[in-house]
């Protein structure tokens, strides 16, 4: 009866009937989790040393620049290779013969990857935090001028929240040959000749009303200070002269220039207030939102003739998202600010 356990057993498990066998002998004898593992055996010796191992990981966790190398970083190849012309002189000689392969098993088993990059952010701004909470009390504000206006209650003072950025270097880019629409049974998508030409590019300078949903834009070859003037002018043009327009942006060197300055000291008091957002805070500005939703549904694909063309495609998109406004609302971290 044990026998025909054992031959089941392992049928059962695609094992032999005396692996199975021995599995049960040494359970029985050693104990049922002394069986569950392998026995230790002398093996060979490992050919390359643990000081080898340890200084061909010192090794990659430098630049191959630092070495001479043109390459900013190793490839497993070119490191394989320093460590067979240069490990036996550092006392190293069982790395004279080492392989691309071994090299790769020793870097996996300390979690090295000298290859690859993986990117972080240093905080430059030690006024992060306070930043932050201004232009969260900003949206706090917005949120109660929207609660104000669902109830139909009149604001105590007139105030529009805006949005605001620019988004640069959008290509005028265009075929060569014509588009080719989909074929059922040829083929499904749009073809396209991997050929195109440039005509250069544009910026988009937008802002969103945050209470209306409105979206202010225009394009222009460049975002520099007047640029930036000429947006303000047609907000100033876009609300009544008694509206505080309130803009959440961010330091560009157009937004803080003189002639910016300028031109703002020339307006009426409380007309224009800016609240910046901290370095590297763009994720706290909401208008990021509009250019993401524009570089994927209308950006994404597009082929123009001309930058005219890319201008127009442009502003029809703003036309066309302001027939339905989206209201953006921010909620991480709002009941926090102070």
């Amino acid at each position: 009866m044990g026998k025909f356990v054992v031959f089941r057993g392992g049928q059962a498990l695609g094992l032999h009937p005396q692996t199975v066998q021995r599995c049960v002998e040494r359970a029985v004898a050693e104990g049922p989790m002394a069986a569950l593992d392998d026995r230790p055996r002398p093996g060979r010796e490992p050919k390359i040393t643990l000081e080898a191992k340890a200084w061909l990981t010192s090794l990659s966790c430098r630049k191959a620049k630092e070495l001479g190398y043109p390459h900013e970083l190793w490839t497993t190849r070119l490191l394989a290779q320093h460590a067979r012309e240069h490990g036996p002189a550092e006392g190293h000689p069982c790395l004279a013969n080492l392989t691309q392969g071994t090299l790769c098993k020793i870097l996996d088993s300390e979690e090295v990857k000298p290859h690859k990059v993986r990117y972080y952010l240093e905080k430059r701004d030690p006024e992060f935090a306070q930043k932050m909470a201004e232009v969260l009390c900003v949206y706090r504000r917005v949120k109660l001028l929207k609660k104000a206006a669902r109830l139909k209650r009149k604001p105590n003072e007139r105030v529009a929240i805006v949005s605001y950025d620019e988004k640069p270097g959008i290509q005028a880019i265009a075929t060569t040959s014509p588009d080719l629409p989909p074929e059922p049974g040829v083929h499904a998508t749009f073809t396209r000749d991997h050929e195109y030409k440039r005509h250069g590019t544009v910026t988009l300078l937008a802002g969103i009303d945050l209470v209306t949903g409105k979206v202010h834009a225009m394009v222009a070859d460049r975002h520099r200070s007047r640029e930036f003037v000429a947006f303000l002018k047609r907000l100033d043009q876009a609300y009544s002269a008694d509206t505080a327009i309130h803009i959440i942006l961010d330091n560009h060197s157009a937004h803080i220039s003189k002639e910016t300055k300028a031109w703002l000291a020339e307006q009426p008091a409380g007309r224009f207030k800016f609240t910046f957002t901290p370095k590297h805070g763009s994720w706290l500005n909401l208008v990021e939102g509009l250019f993401a939703k524009l570089a994927r549904s209308v950006l994404r694909h597009i082929r123009v003739s001309s930058k005219q063309e890319l201008r127009e495609r442009i502003v029809a998109a703003i036309d066309f998202f302001n027939r339905d406004p989206v209201v953006h609302t921010w909620t991480y971290k709002l009941d926090k600010a102070t």
